[in-house]
């Protein structure tokens, strides 16, 4: 198959496999499997896909993963299986955007189908499933912009952004295109903190929510702060601590229920569901229909934007989710 890195010539033994009807071996390897609300909602995703997976080709599904984000040992899990001969197929969902190259481009240049999720990777896999960074910064800006009209708010200047990791790439995008999206709309904002210089909270939510509270009492002239990961509803927590509710807003990234529950409060203005488990469920589906049919799918992911109105059904498809054994 040609590629414009290259031609693709899939392993004589997976070929041999395929021709024969043999099941295949799928591996997912994610970032970790102790980051709260991400990695349950991965394995969940995981989970989703084997079932879709199968449904579609025979497949015997495991996953890998650190404990806590470790990019090193997520290669060397990795390594271990190719080593064995126990990947025919491989969903990887990287730590930053060129954490997996190399053994990405391995793989492949050894016949064997990668398929990337969750985050912009810049490696010679066939589908990178996930999020635009720079869009997704937009919708949020597009979507606070909504709500500060509707909501007669235009008295909002002083805006932060913030994060587990800002200097990741798709953490400056989100927060970049935010700041971007704000700007044109209102071009006194002021921002005390930018993709240059984000506020960075940690992934732990006791640090992530002193993080909050010691920067807002810091700056009490801020009035909205996004968050591009996880860490929005230790924002709102903050907060709420502090007396500020109705004076200081959010919007996130990800579906938790301390979100929902800001929503609810007037505190939040959104979360901004990426929809992890479509990306931990994508690169079963993906390996079966390319080895059974040849068919590469395509990068699909779509932003959902979930609001006051559509907090009780977030609810249910969360509940759904970390329900999933």
């Amino acid at each position: 198959m040609k590629r414009d890195w290259g031609t693709f010539k899939l392993a004589d033994r997976i070929a041999e496999k395929i021709k024969k009807g043999e099941s295949i071996n799928y591996v997912f390897s994610y970032q970790a499997s102790g980051i709260p609300l991400f990695s349950p909602q991965y394995k969940a995703g995981f989970d989703m896909g084997c079932k879709m997976g199968k449904d579609i080709y025979p497949m015997e599904c495991s996953a890998i993963a650190p404990v806590q984000n470790d990019p090193n040992q997520q290669v060397s899990q990795i390594e271990a299986k190719l080593a064995t001969g126990e990947i025919d197929c491989i969903g990887i969902e990287p730590v930053s955007s060129d954490a997996m190259t190399a053994i990405t481009n391995k793989l492949m240049d050894q016949g064997i189908p990668v398929f990337t999720a969750g985050v912009t990777s810049r490696g010679h896999e066939f589908t990178n499933f996930t999020q635009i960074p720079d869009k997704e910064g937009h919708t949020a800006a597009e979507t606070v912009l909504k709500w500060i009209k509707d909501n007669n708010k235009s008295d909002i200047k002083v805006f932060a952004v913030s994060g587990g990791d800002p200097t990741q790439f798709w953490a400056q995008g989100r927060m970049k295109g935010f700041e971007d999206g704000i700007k044109a709309a209102i071009p006194d904002a002021k921002f005390v903190t930018s993709a240059s210089n984000g506020l960075n909270t940690s992934y732990e939510p006791g640090k992530t929510f002193d993080v909050f509270r010691s920067f807002l009492t810091a700056n009490p002239d801020v009035q909205f702060i996004e968050n591009v990961d996880i860490g929005a509803e230790h924002a709102d927590r903050a907060i709420e601590s502090l007396g500020l509710t109705g004076k200081v807003f959010t919007i996130g990234w990800n579906s938790s229920k301390g979100q929902l529950d800001a929503i609810e409060k007037g505190i939040q203005v959104a979360q901004l569901d990426q929809r992890w488990p479509d990306q931990a469920a994508f690169g079963a589906p993906a390996c079966a229909q390319f080895l059974k049919n040849g068919v590469i799918l395509p990068n699909t992911q779509t932003l959902k934007a979930v609001m006051k109105d559509g907090v009780e059904q977030a609810r249910k498809e969360l509940d759904t989710t970390m329900s999933l054994k």
